[in-house]
Order: structure tokens, then sequence, then C-alpha cells
């Protein structure tokens, strides 16, 4: 597990960062085709894509940095900046996301959930993407050291999370699991966990998709990302505990934590999730119907 993919010279590109990238091109085409399956605006979808991304990982950064400060301890102006080795936050690039989202919308006219949705399958192929990227980064979203039978021994080879997890000088560490510089304790494959849950949001999406009820598909993806993410992704991860109210971990424990800082920042996802898809359940559906074509950087309609 290498989490370089291409090195020339010194300049190297991380899997991590060709990963995510893969994932959001590959969504833009499936919000694109059915933009136009539903007579949306492509053009103007297309800026909202570019600008969601540029703010997303501003917003995604921003709030890493935020959450995870033991990772930044004398860091430099560029350490805060580089992103290619991974340090991002899914709910901070979804702040920056719809931030980009109510200003089209307000500016445009045009209903943000409409849009939104749309991009929700490109949003699932970035988690899954992200997640195995952070496999071949090895030393990112580790797991709690486990009992259960589904622990995971990283290989000798994976350099890059032993020499994390063996120092004893780093933030979360199993250096008292190490054995010459390798850590020999099984522990929750949490990386994989993302990966499962990207997958199952993604098949998901299909099936929200498919309601005529603008905001559905939307607030279905992020309360289901919360909860998933929350109870089956963080609860086993090696994060700072933020209120350490239950904490078991060992080679005869089952490796569960709560509750960390992103435990916490789901709670509030999750309730407005639902109470957005209560009000959302009580309207009428509404069908498809292409949008007047406009141009949206004259906000005037075509003729």
């Amino acid at each position: 597990m290498d989490p370089v993919a291409i090195q020339i010279g010194g300049f190297t590109i991380a899997w991590y960062g060709i990963l995510i990238t893969a994932g959001i091109l590959i969504g833009a085409v499936i919000a694109t085709r059915l933009a136009r399956a539903r007579g949306l605006n492509v053009d103007l979808l297309s800026d909202m894509m570019f600008w969601e991304v540029v703010w997303g990982v501003v917003g995604a950064r921003i709030v890493f940095i935020l959450t995870s400060p033991q990772n930044f301890q004398n860091a430099s102006l560029l350490d805060y900046l580089n992103i290619r080795q991974g340090g991002i936050s899914i709910h901070g690039g979804l702040i920056g996301g719809i931030l980009v989202l109510l200003y089209y919308a307000r500016r445009y006219r045009v209903n943000l959930y409409r849009y939104a949705e749309l991009m929700i399958p490109g949003v699932a192929l970035g988690i899954i993407g992200g997640r195995i990227g952070n496999i071949m980064n090895g030393s990112d979203t580790v797991g709690r050291v486990t009992g259960w039978p589904i622990g995971y021994v990283w290989p000798g080879s994976a350099r890059s999370f032993h020499d994390t997890m063996c120092n004893p000088n780093a933030q979360e560490n199993l250096a008292q699991y190490c054995q010459n510089g390798v850590v020999t304790a099984p522990v929750h494959f949490t990386q994989l966990y993302g990966v499962f849950i990207g997958v199952a949001l993604l098949i998901a999406s299909y099936f929200w998709l498919r309601s005529y009820r603008p905001g559905w598909a939307f607030w279905q993806f992020w309360l289901w990302y919360s909860l998933l993410r929350a109870g089956l992704e963080e609860t086993f991860r090696l994060n700072p505990l933020a209120w350490n109210v239950y904490l078991e971990e060992g080679l005869d424990a089952p490796g569960i934590g709560l509750f960390t800082s992103t435990h916490l920042a789901s709670v509030p996802i999750i309730l407005v999730a639902i109470y957005m898809l209560y009000r959302i359940s009580r309207q009428p559906a509404v069908p498809h119907t292409p949008e007047p074509v406009r141009d949206h950087k004259t906000h005037a309609k075509r003729v």
C-alpha cells in the first residue's frame, strides 16, 4: 500500500487525489445526463458543480483543521494548504457546497433541490474514492484495536501506517501494540467501512432520485450518510473523544469509542434532515417538467 500513485523526480501525485477527482468527474457526467433528462439548465449546473468543488474543498479543509488541531501542531502555512495526502472533512464540504447552491438558487431563481439532488451520486463516488485513497495512505482514518473476528492486521509493507502508529509521540498511536516497528494487533478496517458506506449510498441514491418530491433525495442522502458515518465508521475510528462516555479498546475488547467531534457534528445534521424529510413528505409530488431555457449569465430567456 503506497500513497504515491505517480512520481516524477520530486513531484508526486497521491492516489487519494486521483481517486477523489475520478469520483467527481464520473459524478459530473451522471449529473449532466440527469439534468438533460429532466429539462434543467445544463450550463447552469456545470457552473454550480465547478464552484461547489472549489468551495467544497475549501470548506472541507477548514473544518478538518478546526476539528483536528492535533495534526497541525507547529505547522507551517504550506501544511495547512496541502491536501494531497488527505485531510478533509465531508461535513465541511457539505457546508461549502450548500452555500454555493444557496447563492445560485437565489441569484438565478431556480429550485435549489432540483439541481442539488443530481450531484448525490457524485458525492457518493467521491466518498468511495476518498476512502480507497485512505487505504493507500495507510495512516488515514485508522481504526481502534479490536478483539472481534473482523479485526484487520495491516501488512508489514504498509509502512505509512506502521511508521505513524508506532510513533509514541503521535497524537493518536498504537505504539503499545508494536513490535520491531510493526503494529501486530488487529484493528477495525474503518477505511473499508467507509467504502461500504459510499457504495450503499450510491445504490440508494438510484431509488431516492426516483421521487417526485424535490429535496427528498437530498435530505435522505445526508440523513443516511450522517447515520452510517457516525454509527458504522466513526464509532470504531482511532479519533480523540470529545466526551469520553464509552471507550473499549484492546485485544479483548470490541474497539468502540464515543463521542468524537464527528459524532457531535452529525447530530444536528441528522435532526435537520429528519425534520426536512417530514416536511417534504407532506408536500404533493411534482413531476419533472422542463425549466424555461435561460441564459444564466444575463438572467434573460433565450428566444
